[in-house]
C-alpha cells in the first residue's frame, strides 16, 4: 500500500497526504483523522527510505568496529551487543562498519551516502585518522575510547591507566613482588591501540611506585597465545608470582598455562586484570578483576550520540569509567621463599 491509494480512499490528493504524515505542512484537523483512518484501516508504514526523506532521519546509526585481529573477542562482541540494545530502545537500527581507517571504502559509504544519522566508533588508536575526519567534517560521532587530542571531545571510556594500577596495587599488597604483564597482540600496541597503551602505562606506573620486579609481554587474542605468554613469563623470570591481564580472549590459556606448569591458583600464582564480569566468571577459579562495564559504555555511548543528533550544538561530553576490582578467587597471598 502506499501514498497514492491512501489519497485515493481519503479523496485527498498524494502531497496532502505527505504532509500530514510527515508533518513538514499543516493540515486540517478534519483531513489529518480522514487520513489517519484510512492508514489505520490499512495498517499502513513509511517505508524507511520515505521517512528519512520526510525527516531528514534515517533512524540508524552506524557502529564502525574493525575486529582488532582476525575475529572478534568476546568482549568485543559484547560491546557490538550492547549498542545494539541501546539503540533499538531509541528506535534506531544499527549498521556495522568494519572500517580501519578513513580511507575504506566501507567507511566513505557510510558517510558519503549518509546511510545513517550518526556513528559510534571502537577500537580507538592514540592518532585515529576516523575521529579526526569525522570531527573535520562536523558528522555527529561518538567514540568508545579517545585519541591522544580528543580529551574534551565526545567519548565514552574506561580509565585502562588507573585500572592496571589497581590490579598492581592490589598484587602488592597481597606481597607479590615478581608481576608479569599481559597485553593485547603486538600489532595493536605498535598501531597505537589506546587501551594497550594506557593499561602498560598503568602497571608500568604503579609498579615502579612498589618498587616492583616486573616483565610486560604481548599476546595474541587467543587462549593457545594465553599459554605461550605463561611459558615465555616462566622462562624469563620463574620467580613471577603473578600476571595482569587485559586479555580476555587469552585468559583460559593463560589458566591452561599455568596448570601445566605446576602453578595452583592462586596458592602459587595470582591472576587479575581487566576483564568482562562474565568472561572472568567462566574460568576456574573465577577472575578477580576490574569488571568492563559494556553494557553500560553502550548505552552511554548511545545516549551521547542521541543527544549530538538532538542538540546539535551542545558542548561536547564524555565519560571516564573506573569500575571497582571485583575481588573473587584468583589471587592470594605470595608464597614465602
Amino acid at each position: 500500500m502506499n501514498i497514492g491509494e491512501i489519497a485515493r480512499l481519503a479523496g485527498v490528493s498524494r502531497s496532502t497526504v505527505s504532509y500530514a504524515l510527515s508533518g513538514k505542512r499543516p493540515v486540517s484537523e478534519e483531513t489529518r483523522r480522514k487520513i489517519q483512518r484510512v492508514v489505520d484501516e490499512l495498517g499502513y508504514r513509511p517505508s524507511a527510505s520515505a521517512r528519512a526523506l520526510a525527516n531528514g532521519r534515517t533512524s540508524t546509526i552506524g557502529l564502525v568496529f574493525p575486529p582488532a585481529g582476525n575475529h572478534y573477542t568476546g568482549m568485543q562482541l559484547d560491546f557490538i551487543g550492547s549498542v545494539v540494545e541501546a539503540a533499538a530502545a531509541c528506535d534506531y537500527d544499527v549498521l556495522l562498519s568494519p572500517s580501519g581507517a578513513d580511507s575504506d571504502r566501507s567507511f566513505q559509504r557510510l558517510l558519503g551516502e549518509r546511510r545513517v544519522d550518526g556513528a559510534i566508533l571502537m577500537e580507538i588508536r592514540l592518532e585515529d585518522d576516523r575521529v579526526d575526519h569525522l570531527a573535520s567534517v562536523g558528522f555527529p560521532a561518538v567514540a568508545i575510547g579517545r585519541t591522544a587530542h580528543n580529551n574534551d571531545g565526545w567519548w565514552v571510556g574506561l580509565d585502562h591507566t588507573a585500572l592496571a594500577e589497581a590490579c598492581v596495587h592490589h598484587l602488592a599488597d597481597l606481597g607479590h613482588r615478581r608481576i608479569a604483564f599481559v597485553n593485547r597482540p603486538e600489532q595493536l600496541l605498535r598501531s597505537g591501540y589506546e587501551s594497550a597503551h594506557h593499561g602498560l602505562e598503568g602497571f608500568t606506573k604503579a609498579a615502579a611506585e612498589r618498587g616492583l620486579t616486573v616483565r610486560a609481554y604481548c599476546c595474541g587474542d587467543d587462549a593457545a597465545s594465553g599459554q605461550s605468554c605463561v611459558e615465555r613469563i616462566l622462562h624469563d623470570d620463574p620467580a613471577t608470582t603473578a600476571l595482569v591481564t587485559l586479555n580476555e580472549a587469552a585468559l583460559g590459556g593463560l589458566y591452561r598455562g599455568l596448570a601445566r606448569a605446576g602453578r595452583h591458583v592462586p596458592r602459587d600464582f595470582s591472576v587479575t586484570g581487566v576483564v568482562a564480569s562474565r568472561w572472568a566468571e567462566t574460568v576456574t577459579p573465577q577472575l578477580t578483576a576490574a569488571d568492563v562495564p559494556a553494557a553500560e559504555m553502550g548505552r552511554l555511548a548511545v545516549d551521547l550520540l542521541m543527544e549530538r543528533l538532538d542538540q546539535p550544538d551542545a558542548p561536547a561530553r564524555h565519560h571516564l569509567l573506573t569500575p571497582p576490582i571485583s575481588l573473587r578467587a584468583s589471587t592470594g597471598p605470595a608464597t614465602s621463599d
